[in-house]
């Protein structure tokens, strides 16, 4: 069950992280959005490295 819960938060780190970049990029905003997009990807790949190996490929592949 916990593994849910980290490929949620690693889904939410991961669309903020891309949301941050996409409002530099298509919305003008400022390039100081690049810094938390940076710090949330960081965040979403090390939030992926607490998901059980074997669990984390069986959700990959489907």
């Amino acid at each position: 069950m916990i593994n849910y819960l980290w490929f949620l938060l690693a889904a939410l780190f991961e669309i903020a992280g891309c949301y941050a970049f996409w409002m530099w990029l298509r919305l003008d905003r400022s390039a100081w959005w690049i810094a938390p997009g940076l710090l949330s990807l960081a965040v979403f790949a090390l939030i992926l490295t607490r998901v059980e190996a074997s669990f984390a490929g069986r959700a990959y592949a489907a």
